[in-house]
């Protein structure tokens, strides 16, 4: 395989999974919100954590973009995902603020 190829390849699967993790936070969000917290509401905490968790020993950086700058020498914040540059560059500060928001609404809505 190609090496433009492997880099298209990464770049869906990173999309895939950067949809999935989304999904898991907008849920996180949602139960706060709607006081609709399920075993699913945990299990995607756990998911979110875990994600934080392989950020931190890849030094914030997702696996699949280390895997993808053996392909490209783009500094582009999107050269590794099909999202706009400007959502690519921001993500972290996005989703991780929906998620603390989340937590935050879940951790309230079960302890009081």
């Amino acid at each position: 395989m190609s090496p433009a190829n492997r880099l298209l390849v990464i770049k869906w699967v990173h999309t895939l999974i950067w949809l999935f993790f989304v999904a898991v936070i907008l849920y996180i969000l949602y139960s706060g919100i709607f006081d609709d917290v399920d075993k699913y509401t945990w299990v995607g905490i756990g998911l979110i954590i875990g994600e934080g968790i392989v950020l931190l020993i890849f030094k914030m950086f997702c696996p699949l973009t280390v895997m993808a700058r053996k392909y490209s020498d783009s500094d582009k914040d999107n050269f590794d995902i099909f999202l706009p540059n400007w959502l690519a560059k921001y993500n972290k500060l996005i989703f991780t603020t929906l998620y603390v928001i989340g937590l935050i609404i879940v951790l309230v809505r079960t302890v009081f």
